[in-house]
C-alpha cells in the first residue's frame, strides 16, 4: 500500500477557453491510501462521486505519489 494525493480539476470547454475561463479545482487535494496510482484515482472517483459534480470528459485527475 502507498500514500497518494489526489486532486480533480474541471477543464473548460473550447468556448469557455475563448472567453478566458481557466481550469478550476473541484476536489482535493486529498490523501488516499491505495496499492497503486490507478487505484488511488479510481477510489476517489467512486468514493466521492456525489461530491464531484463534473462531467467525466471535462475532468482532469491529478495524482501524486509520496515516497
Amino acid at each position: 500500500m502507498g500514500l497518494f494525493e489526489v486532486a480533480i480539476l474541471e477543464v473548460p470547454t473550447e468556448k469557455e477557453e475563448e472567453e478566458g475561463v481557466e481550469e478550476r479545482l473541484v476536489f482535493g487535494p486529498r490523501p488516499v491510501i491505495a496499492t497503486d496510482i490507478q487505484t488511488a484515482g479510481y477510489n476517489v472517483l467512486m468514493d466521492f462521486k456525489d461530491e464531484i459534480q463534473v462531467k467525466r470528459n471535462r475532468m482532469r485527475v491529478l495524482i501524486r505519489p509520496f515516497a
